[in-house]
């Protein structure tokens, strides 16, 4: 079985080409946090190349750019190709199957591309709150949804 999952930020806006038959294929860096801390106490990231096909990577080019956060899952996918030299070289990428829009990048100084704020928002406007500059894998996702809710064995039909 060959299945990636990934949350994490874009390094980079979206590079959108066309092949010989006119398909869509975008890619594009993923900053993912890992799990732990260095022997610093610093959260270290891996940047994972991503590759999108057809009218999900007009989305993609069209709806993302730097710092954006996301969902992925697709697959891992290794190819290799003859370089200037002869020599053979091998890159390893993820074929995303679907891309899930999370979040955009709040804090960007301005850099996000001709956005006039008096436009009508886009399904995937997510406005201006403020959101966390990482992925914090510490925190409880479940925190602001009530109480704890206790549930025992005795309670089940089977």
């Amino acid at each position: 079985m060959n299945k990636v999952f990934l949350i994490g930020r874009l390094t980079r806006d979206p590079e959108l080409r066309y092949t010989g038959s006119n398909t869509a294929v975008a890619s594009f860096s993923l900053a993912v946090n890992r799990n732990f801390t260095n022997q610093s106490g610093e959260r270290e990231a891996d940047f994972i190349n991503i590759v999108v096909w057809r009218k999900q990577a007009e989305n993609v080019k069209n709806y993302l750019s730097q710092g954006s956060q996301v969902a992925i899952d697709g697959r891992i996918q290794t190819r290799s190709y003859d370089d200037n030299e002869g020599k053979k070289r091998y890159i390893t990428e993820v074929v995303a199957d679907n891309v899930e829009f999370l979040g955009t990048k709040s804090s960007n100084g301005g850099n996000q591309t001709s956005q006039d704020s008096s436009a009508e928002p886009t399904p995937y406007d997510f406005g201006k709150e403020a959101e966390p500059k990482g992925t914090d894998v510490d925190s409880n996702p479940f925190a602001d949804f009530g109480s704890n809710i206790e549930i025992s064995d005795d309670e089940l039909p089977f």
